[in-house]
């Protein structure tokens, strides 16, 4: 791999080096590296591009990282990655994306990953998009994930996009089981004409089971975002989701929440705030010995912590 994909893959997945644990490293639409252990075995797909990634009943404190990057302009791929989860697991898996275009022509990594996670396993899963390059052409990202949790299942959902991606449309769709929990937490910020979709749909279907959607946007220039979200409460179940934003300059933000009880015990909130950075703080920051525009920085970074 370059230096360019290297700089990508530490942006993405905070690689310098080969990682420990299970991983797969795939570079300009073709796997470049990839190892497995004891309990989590990788396998390239036989009828369309992806891997299979199976991990054993009681794997605990283990990891799997597949990072994607291209640095190929005007390359285009569409990616099924399947995570097979047994019961009583905790693993880490670490993914994303990262773009470097310095040519014309519009590159683009499209992806499904599906997990499919057993009963009373507790998974982590980061995805980070990120892009580079000063040439024409566009840095396109879609992903889509899809997550069945098993009974009393939890899975903690990280998803941060913040510099470098012309065009996203983020797509989850879950189902809980008996006492499984969802907690997904997104941070995006975009700028320029960027423009930046999120789709979010939980159902749950199990008693006891319960979902958390956060989630921090920062609109700058002439960017737009669209933050959509569904909770569907079909058992006795807790959901809550919360969308807050800061829109600055001309960006346009829409939040557009949809919360639906089927169920008599279905307790279910959604809160949302879209708003300019206050004047005080500003000002406060400024007396503090920071110009404007640094002030600014200070807390948008603080914000999408």
């Amino acid at each position: 791999m370059d230096q360019i994909q290297m700089t990508l893959l530490e942006q993405i997945a905070g690689l310098h080096e080969v990682p420990a644990g299970a991983y797969n490293i795939r570079a300009n639409g073709e796997s470049v590296s990839r190892g497995t252990t004891a309990n989590i075995d990788i396998v390239t797909k036989e009828d369309k591009q992806g891997i299979d990634i199976v991990i054993k009943p009681g794997t605990k404190k283990e990891s799997v990282h597949i990072p994607v990057v291209l640095s190929q302009s005007g390359l285009k791929e569409m990616v099924y990655n399947d995570f097979f989860v047994g019961d009583d697991c905790d693993v880490t898996i670490i993914a994303g994306c990262g773009i470097h275009n310095g040519g014309d022509e519009a590159s683009k990594h499209d992806g499904i990953h599906s997990f499919f996670i057993g009963k009373n396993s507790h998974v982590r899963y980061v995805e980070k998009h990120y892009g580079s390059g000063d040439g024409k052409g566009k840095r396109i990202m879609n992903p889509e994930t899809v997550v069945e949790l098993g009974e009393n299942s939890f899975m903690e959902m990280e998803t941060v996009q913040i510099r470098g991606v012309d065009s996203t449309k983020r797509s989850t769709s879950a189902t809980l089981a008996a006492g499984a929990k969802l907690i997904i937490t997104e941070r995006l910020m975009t700028h320029g004409t960027q423009t930046a979709e999120s789709y979010f749909k939980v159902d749950m279907n199990g008693e006891g089971s319960s979902t958390n959607l956060i989630s921090r946007s920062v609109a700058k220039e002439d960017s737009t975002q669209l933050f959509v979200s569904e909770i569907n409460g079909n058992n006795r179940c807790a959901g809550h989701s919360e969308c807050d934003a800061i829109i600055m300059d001309r960006a346009k933000i829409g939040a557009v929440p949809k919360i639906t009880a089927n169920h008599l015990d279905a307790a279910l909130i959604h809160e949302a705030a879209i708003g300019k950075i206050a004047g005080e703080q500003i000002t406060k920051l400024m007396t503090l010995g920071l110009t404007e525009a640094e002030a600014e920085e200070q807390i948008v970074n603080g914000f999408l912590k």
